[in-house]
């Protein structure tokens, strides 16, 4: 074989473990992730149980149980079908809230919270504090599996 046909087969062999790497990881909840402070260093372990929302537009609109934090950007079309199962979700269990926020209008939310790509979805608690995230498209059964409601 030449050197082409080499480069062909490293680049296919490379792209497939990538698009399954991606297939395997996306929509999944993982661990939370650490808020930065604004100066991009840990804040000291009391500031931590503060809620991610505090000082944001968004922190009266959180849910009484659980808020689903959506980051989207405008021509994402994974956010879309994020939405629409988040909607869902919160729609269907009771105390629980849906915020979409664009990651493109609000940068300096997005760096605090370590936010990569969008879609990410974080789940919150009653109190603010992060328990949950996925990048990409979770299913409706992935995210009441993190809020321990029935489907």
């Amino acid at each position: 074989m030449n050197t082409g046909t080499w480069v062909l087969l490293i680049a296919l062999a490379a792209s497939l473990c990538f698009g399954a790497y991606r297939a395997l990881t996306d929509g999944r909840f993982r661990g939370t992730h650490r808020v930065r402070g604004a100066d991009g260093e840990q804040p000291p372990a009391a500031e931590r149980a503060d809620s991610v929302l505090a000082g944001t537009p968004w922190e009266a609109q959180a849910g009484s149980e659980y808020t689903l934090l959506q980051f989207s950007s405008a021509f994402c079309a994974p956010c879309r079908t994020t939405r629409r199962v988040l909607e869902d979700v919160a729609g269907s269990v009771p105390g629980v809230t849906h915020l979409d926020i664009d990651a493109e209008h609000h940068l300096d939310v997005v760096r605090r919270l370590g936010i990569l790509r969008t879609p990410t979805t974080l789940i919150l608690d009653e109190h603010g504090r992060e328990i949950g995230r996925a990048s990409g498209v979770p299913t409706r059964a992935t995210v009441l599996q993190v809020l321990g409601a029935d489907a």
